[in-house]
């Protein structure tokens, strides 16, 4: 038999459990909130990454080209990157152009950008992410 004011869909909590869902919702609640902010900058990580790689191609093949050197390629990449993201990232890169041979003798351009990772979300140390490109160079 139900007492009055008892709903026949509910059930009592155990006595010395109330408020226990407040607790639980809140343990929940930061676990969300916490995985939310990995997927967010894993995120922001891997599109730096490939703004940072198109950049270094880009810049290679700029650099490649018959009427112009590998540091014109260096100087490129930097452009791309102030462009796609923002100047103070561009700022911060560090680009080094070389002109290394290929296995079968052939001359390329490599343009290597050194960029600190953007730590968004969480809080760990400096990262940094290191991408090359290359590009075959024309004849001059």
């Amino acid at each position: 038999m139900r007492g009055p004011g008892s709903s026949p869909g509910r059930a009592r909590p155990a006595p010395g459990e109330d408020g226990s869902a407040v607790v639980d919702f809140l343990l929940v609640a930061v676990l969300v909130v916490f995985l939310f902010l990995v997927v967010a900058q894993v995120g922001v990580v891997l599109h730096v990454r490939t703004v940072l790689v198109a950049a270094a191609a880009e810049g290679a093949r700029f650099g490649a080209n018959a009427d112009r050197t590998p540091e014109q390629g260096g100087r490129r990449a930097v452009e791309v990157v102030a462009d796609s993201l923002s100047p103070e990232v561009a700022a911060g890169l560090r680009v080094t152009t070389s002109t290394p041979p290929t296995a079968a003798g052939l001359p390329t351009v490599q343009v290597r950008l050194d960029a600190p990772l953007p730590v968004v979300f969480l809080p760990v140390g400096p990262l940094e992410i290191t991408v090359r490109g290359h590009a075959l160079e024309e004849g001059r």
